[in-house]
C-alpha cells in the first residue's frame, strides 16, 4: 500500500502539533480567502457495520459522507487532522471538500463543526473548543439544531442537507395541516 496521502491539502496550510500539545491540527501559513479550497478528504469508504469494528484512532479521523457510510483516511495525512470547533472558520463543499467560510489569517487553526457531516452517534465527545458558542457536547444529532442550520447554511454535506430539507418539509406540512383541523373539544359534563 502506498504511503502517499490520499487527500489534498492546500499549500496555504500545514499540519503540526497544537501549542498546548493537545493533538495535531492544521494551521494557516498564508492568508486564506473566503470560499477557497483548503482540503479534499480521501481514503476508503466503509459501511457502518464494518466501520464500527475499526480501531478507535481510524474512526476518530474519519468523516461521514453519506447515511451509514464513512470515509477513513488511508494512509493518514496532515489534512486528516482538521479538528472540530463550535465556531468554525471552514465548512464542507460537497461530501469531501473543505472550504474557508470566512477569511482565515496566518496562524489560525483551521476547524469545522462536525455537525456539518455527522448524523450518527459514532464520535460523541465533550467539546473543549473554548468558543463563546461552545455546545459543551458534540453529538450526531447536532445538525438538527435550528441555530446551526442557519449559521452553517451552504456548508453541510449533501446527506445532512437532505435531512434538513426533509425536516423542514415535514414541519411545513404539519403546520399546514394544523390550519385545517380544529382542536378537539372535550364534552361538557354537568
Amino acid at each position: 500500500m502506498s504511503k502517499q496521502p490520499s487527500s489534498y491539502l492546500s499549500s496555504r496550510v500545514e499540519g503540526r502539533l497544537k501549542a498546548d500539545k493537545s493533538g495535531n491540527s492544521i494551521f494557516a501559513i498564508e492568508p486564506i480567502k473566503k470560499g477557497e479550497l483548503i482540503a479534499v478528504f480521501g481514503g476508503v469508504v466503509y459501511e457502518w457495520e464494518t466501520f464500527i469494528h475499526l480501531p478507535e484512532r481510524e474512526r476518530m479521523l474519519c468523516i461521514q459522507v453519506e447515511d451509514r457510510l464513512f470515509l477513513v483516511p488511508r494512509p493518514i495525512g496532515e489534512g486528516d487532522y482538521v479538528n472540530h470547533s463550535c465556531n468554525p472558520n471552514a465548512g464542507l463543499s460537497g461530501q469531501i471538500g473543505l472550504v474557508a467560510m470566512r477569511d482565515i489569517k496566518i496562524g489560525e487553526e483551521v476547524c469545522f463543526d462536525y455537525a456539518m457531516s455527522d448524523t450518527m452517534a459514532y464520535d460523541e465527545f465533550d467539546c473543549l473548543c473554548g468558543a463563546s458558542t461552545c455546545r459543551s457536547k458534540v453529538g450526531g444529532n447536532d445538525w438538527q439544531r435550528p441555530e446551526l442550520q442557519k449559521r452553517y447554511a451552504g456548508f453541510f454535506a449533501p446527506h445532512v442537507q437532505r435531512k434538513i430539507d426533509a425536516q423542514r418539509a415535514f414541519e411545513r406540512a404539519m403546520s399546514k395541516a394544523s390550519k385545517f383541523t380544529s382542536p378537539i373539544k372535550a364534552p361538557a359534563y354537568e
